[in-house]
């Protein structure tokens, strides 16, 4: 049985890195979790549900097309049917098709924006309908240092983001009344599988741009979402929280 006085929280891209990260993170205060995901196999998204078990805490988790309107609002039924109520939500999940203008193809600009952005708008505004009912709730999305200053070969991406930003603030404002705050978290460079690629030269390049001198930890970013859902940010919407060691100021 879920415990009817914790906080619901549904996090998008939930499975593995920051998402994950976020997940654990609230679950130091048990809340009900759930974790959204679109990965090819379960592995990654099994491995978070065990910890979270192990922790003591109700989650589950929904393979979903989060860029498809109607698989989300599917999801926020099947939420609401079970929870009764939906307190969190967290845009984190992302793709990247990186490739320079020239050569980026159609179909991965419209993939990514599709996946980055449009889904922001799907579950924003199937969540919100809730929200507005229960007069309170959280959201925050999870943009990227890029979306403020660009970054060669990630055309679409940095435009998704961007949007987030955009998107983020005018849906603060039209929420706000209902005592809904709307709030971004833009990470800069994350140890994740993402930058584990990466060669050791072109890390040490991106490191040197660093003011701090290294990168950030997948938990440094689930500490400033935890924090913007909390009491403690309770007047903070509208804003875009940086996390990116010094890269932009």
């Amino acid at each position: 049985m879920n415990n009817s006085s914790s906080r619901v929280v549904i996090i998008t891209g939930g499975s593995r890195g920051i998402g994950r990260s976020i997940a654990y993170k609230f679950a130091e205060e048990k809340a009900n979790i759930i974790i959204v995901h679109y990965d090819p196999d379960e592995t990654a998204c099994e491995e978070t549900l065990n910890f979270l078990s192990l922790k003591g805490v109700e989650a589950e988790s929904h393979k979903v097309d989060v860029s498809s309107f109607e698989d989300v609002s599917i999801l926020c039924k099947d939420v609401l049917s079970k929870y009764k109520k939906i307190d969190v939500l967290v845009n984190n999940a992302g793709i990247t098709k990186d490739t320079i203008l020239l050569r980026m193809k159609e179909e991965d600009w419209d993939t990514v924006i599709r996946v980055n952005l449009k889904s922001v708008f799907n579950c924003t505004k199937v969540v919100a309908r809730t929200m507005i009912k229960q007069r309170s709730g959280s959201i925050v999305n999870i943009s990227s240092v890029v979306g403020q200053i660009g970054n060669a070969g990630q055309g679409n991406y940095v435009a998704s983001k961007a949007g987030i930003i955009g998107f983020t603030k005018t849906a603060a404002r039209e929420l706000a009344v209902r005592g809904i705050t709307v709030n971004a978290v833009a990470p800069g460079y994350i140890n994740t599988e993402m930058t584990e690629a990466l060669s050791e030269e072109v890390k040490e390049n991106f490191k040197a741009q660093i003011p701090l001198g290294h990168f950030g930890e997948p938990e440094d970013v689930a500490e400033a979402v935890h924090w913007l859902c909390s009491d403690a940010a309770c007047y903070i919407t509208g804003q875009v929280l940086h996390v990116n060691g010094g890269l932009y100021m």
